[in-house]
């Protein structure tokens, strides 16, 4: 008898099979993710003493934050657009 969890995976087996990924794909997919890590932390860093400097002044300190927001939105979804370009072939 299987459990609801191996059903519920065969079910979504057939609706959207799992795609294999070659050596050099995955190879690829983990440099991504440093590579978007760090620039991510680095953003972090350059954003965060400018938020430090800016303590006293509450509208900067939160235009920076939104910045940081923005700007992690933004490569995150580099990230990921590029992932799937990868998981697709089209590098």
């Amino acid at each position: 008898m299987k459990s609801s969890y191996e059903l519920a995976m065969e079910r979504l087996s057939k609706t959207a099979p799992t795609v294999k990924l070659s050596a050099a794909q995955k190879k690829e997919l983990a440099e991504l993710d440093t590579k978007y890590a760090a620039l991510i932390a680095a953003r972090e860093i350059a954003l965060n003493s400018e938020i430090a400097k800016a303590a006293d002044d509450v509208t900067k300190e939160d235009s920076l934050r939104e910045q940081l927001l923005n700007d992690r939105k933004k490569l995150q979804a580099e990230l990921e657009d590029k992932k799937q370009r990868v998981r697709s072939g089209k590098s």
